[in-house]
């Protein structure tokens, strides 16, 4: 694609975001289900005002927001074209695009059918009870024409009997929707269905929430909850940016997961989830993410996230701001909001440090690097993803903590996160329509510092060194406690099968098991001779360092090795508060805790 032509397509990106008015549009979906309990979502689109002879079309391979070629065509079956009852000649010419031979027509109908059965909050789900549309999985564009207007017409199956979407009603007719351009559509989930559907009013936004798959939620507890959350959130950025906002939540007998969209979001949950004070914590903490996307993700942005390429992968070595920021946010704005205690908050900080200090791969991969790299590694983790990977998430979070506790200090508590958070915003989303690159973001947070971050950037952002938690725990009068393990506590380094406790599906790097050469996938069928159901048990029973005979069975094969057994080399980590804190340190944790 030319410069110029992407200057042009980011231009229209962002004013469509801002602009409501509504064009006629040439594009008509037509969704429909005539075969639900075999999970199929029949798609109709009609065409108008064309011009030429050929006409390409497109389904994204990706949905914003997460970072994995999902190859979404790979569900689509049964497309023909036709102008009226003319049947036109097609042909599918790269994995997610389709020619039509237009012929010179100025109307054509495209119909293919999308088989809708990977339950996420990415992925289309359809069965006898109900039907999610995620969109980039759903709707085909065409090629060049991202920014038209379409119209979306929803035709539940029988006994279905309420649509819940962010998209704008169109018209008079029933579950007809309007989308100003496909950046818009494919942001835009759809649910269809017969969901529980009840509302609330905060900071002066009307929220639908649709409660899918039942649950022993209480309405009137979540409506408070939900809108202190939204209301803490909106004080950050100082606005919020809608008129109106979709929950879609769907509850499982376990769930879990989020997905952020422009207007609205999908939910995973626990059906019976919602009585356990743990378990409803951290749902509103799920909601608290999603909904801080609004505008860190979602308006606040990496250059690379917007406007999309949505044939391929979109890298940014910045996720570590979108995802992890967004992920110390969830658990503060809960606190703030009176769901977490303060100590139970402190404990989440505890948790994320034990996690990340003790992940091996910490140690091998740089946070900037898990973010490029998210496409290839964190969504495709395998039996050696613990030794060479970190999580942007709560690496990323820990980081917007040290920052936070920095800009307050800096400040003498007058100033927080929060206030580079809302500069960013203003600066980038509002006044220059356009995402921020990684020098632009190192700046604000440099001038909210106070300090130069570049030694900063290259230890702990580029590279893998240690976080400083001592330092920046002080300056709001904490001290972090450190805990060898037991030196004489024998330790193995594996984890086994949940199928299966004799077969080893994970090896710690530079563990007795690492160094002695136990590998994935071996079935351990004795030590030292004795037949055992569970090595971990046994290693667990042993009161010394000591060497073992392991015999295994690796690939049909009897093979016997010796492990010289070793200690854990992980450590306990503890926040604890110092005594005699100054006045300036109990500014600093009354600014960090009470906003």
């Amino acid at each position: 694609m030319r410069k110029s032509l992407i200057v042009i397509t980011c231009i229209l990106f962002f004013m469509s975001l801002k602009s409501e008015a509504k064009t006629e549009p040439n594009i008509v979906f037509e969704v429909s289900f005539t075969e639900p309990q075999a999970h199929y979502a029949d798609v109709k689109m009609e065409i108008n005002n064309l011009s030429g002879n050929e006409l390409i079309l497109k389904m994204p391979v990706w949905a914003p927001g997460s970072y994995l070629v999902r190859e979404f065509p790979k569900n689509v079956e049964a497309f023909y074209a036709k102008a009226g009852a003319e049947a036109l000649a097609s042909e599918k010419i790269t994995k997610n695009a389709w020619k039509v031979n237009v012929r010179g027509k100025k109307s054509i109908t495209v119909n293919y059918r999308v088989y809708c059965f990977e339950i996420s909050v990415r992925t289309s789900f359809v069965d006898e009870s109900h039907a999610f549309l995620s969109p980039t999985g759903i709707f085909m564009y065409p090629d060049g024409g991202i920014n038209q207007a379409s119209i979306v017409r929803i035709i539940p199956a029988k006994n279905w009997k309420k649509v819940s979407t962010g998209l704008d009603s169109y018209g008079d007719q029933a579950f007809t929707y309007y989308a100003p351009n496909f950046d818009w559509l494919f942001d835009s989930p759809i649910e269809v269905g017969n969901q529980d559907i009840f509302e609330f009013t905060a900071a002066g936004v009307m929220h639908e929430v649709a409660m899918v798959g039942g649950g022993n939620y209480d309405k009137a507890q979540l409506k408070i909850d939900m809108a202190r959350v939204v209301e803490r959130e909106t004080a950050v950025f100082g606005e919020n940016p809608n008129k109106r906002y979709v929950f879609i939540v769907h509850n499982y007998k376990t769930g879990g997961g989020g997905l952020e969209h422009l207007n609205s979001t999908v939910l995973g949950a626990s059906r019976d989830g919602y009585k356990d004070r743990e378990t409803y914590q951290s749902f509103l903490a799920l909601v608290a993410h999603e909904y801080f996307h609004l505008w860190n993700v979602k308006r606040l942005r990496p250059m690379a996230l917007g406007p999309f390429n949505y044939d391929a992968e979109n890298y940014t070595t910045n996720l570590w701001i979108a995802e992890g920021f967004t992920a110390y946010y969830d658990n503060l704005i809960t606190q703030r909001a009176g769901i977490y205690t303060p100590n139970e908050w402190l404990n989440i900080i505890e948790s994320d440090i034990n996690a990340v200090e003790n992940r091996l791969g910490n140690k091998t991969q740089s946070l900037s690097e898990a973010s490029f790299d998210a496409w290839i590694k964190a969504y495709r983790p395998n039996e050696n993803s613990a030794n060479t990977t970190v999580s942007y998430y709560n690496k990323g979070s820990l980081i917007a903590c040290l920052l936070d506790l920095a800009i307050i200090n800096a400040s003498d508590a007058k100033l927080s996160l929060d206030d580079a958070m809302r500069f960013a915003y203003n600066e980038y989303y509002k006044k220059k329509n356009r995402g921020y690159s990684d020098a632009e973001f190192k700046a604000i947070l440099e001038k909210y510092t106070k300090q130069n971050l570049d030694d900063f950037y290259k230890r702990y952002i580029n590279g893998t060194e240690d976080l400083p938690f001592a330092k920046y725990l002080n300056y709001a009068g904490f001290q972090l406690m450190v805990q060898d393990a037991d030196q004489q506590k024998p330790y193995l380094g594996i984890s086994l099968s949940k199928d299966n406790d004799s077969q080893i599906a994970t090896v710690s790097r530079n563990t007795a098991a690492w160094i002695a050469g136990l590998n994935v996938n071996d079935e351990i069928i004795a030590i030292n001779g004795e037949r055992v159901s569970n090595a971990l048990d046994y290693v667990n029973g042993l009161k010394e360092l000591k060497e073992l005979d392991f015999l295994i069975n690796r690939d049909g094969i009897l093979k016997s090795i010796k492990v010289q057994l070793k200690p854990s080399a992980s450590k306990k980590y503890s926040i604890r508060q110092i005594e005699n804190p100054t006045e300036k340190q109990k500014a600093v944790l009354e600014k960090w805790l009470s906003l």
